[in-house]
């Protein structure tokens, strides 16, 4: 079961400019941003919500996205930074039980929950025992180490033992990572391809991730690469690609690509 959506949903390029075409792009120009996680949420079945890293949402906004949204969909949430990057997981029991205080509103919405290491953490794999440890059996765990030093056979065998899954990452069409299966699903963030529009990914490179994904019950597919739709319009590239291997993939909105258009970052 492939699971493909974005990084966010709040994109200003994800719509179109005053006058122009709406095809290629997700929101359709009159739609008001208060409607768009709805919009999104009739078209994809996931979403990670990327923004939580920068500031935990309240638990009304969790339990309000949870009722704007269809009964199977399912919300990845990125852990504060406050524990990762700032606490370096570090005394990790109050953050953890406020996170999940919090992201536990969304109730059986909630999908994984991503543990981003910062690129200059060292591996510390007691420091990363506790804080796994702290999460319920429950909810699904994702750790996306940065640093060369977490990937040993030890760091594995952790991750592993917890149930708790190793991002897959990559840039331009080459994986970051290695590409550990620590646990029953796996979790991959798309960042940026090396295809035209940039940041589009091309074919090549996304069939490649399907071979790599093969045998996986459960992944989680998520494009980071949000400039100028591309991110939409590649999830549905995948998302096809996917079907004619047979494969089971949640909804995805089949986007046309949009020739000649200039990509605009903002967003």
């Amino acid at each position: 079961m492939l699971r493909i959506g974005t990084s966010g949903w709040q994109y200003r390029d994800w719509r179109p400019a005053k006058g122009a075409d709406d095809t290629g792009y997700l929101y359709p120009g009159g739609l008001p941003q208060r409607s768009w996680l709805v919009h999104y949420a009739d078209r994809f079945g996931t979403v990670e919500i990327n923004n939580a890293f920068y500031r935990l949402p309240e638990r009304d906004t969790f339990a309000k996205w949870r009722d704007q949204t269809p009964d199977a969909f399912l919300f990845a949430v990125k852990m504060s930074r406050y524990l990762t990057h700032i606490k370096r997981l570090r005394e990790p029991a109050e953050p953890v039980a406020r996170f999940l205080g919090r992201a536990e509103a969304l109730g059986d919405k909630l999908g994984p929950v991503l543990l981003q290491l910062p690129p200059t953490m060292k591996a510390d794999l007691a420091a990363l025992d506790e804080t796994l440890g702290l999460f319920p059996a429950s909810v699904r765990v994702v750790v996306e180490p940065r640093h060369a030093t977490w990937f040993t056979a030890e760091c594995e065998a952790l991750l592993r033992g917890h149930g708790a899954a190793l991002c897959w990452a990559d840039r331009c069409g080459r994986p970051l990572t290695p590409l550990w299966r620590t646990a029953d699903f796996g979790y991959l963030r798309l960042h940026e391809g090396g295809g035209k529009p940039w940041p589009r990914y091309g074919r090549t490179a996304l069939r490649s991730w399907l071979d790599r994904a093969d045998g996986v019950p459960e992944m989680f597919v998520f494009f980071n690469n949000d400039p100028g739709g591309a991110a939409v319009i590649d999830a549905g590239v995948m998302a096809a690609d996917a079907a004619r291997r047979g494969l089971e993939a949640g909804p995805v909105p089949r986007i046309p690509s949009r020739p000649n258009s200039s990509v605009n970052p903002a967003g």
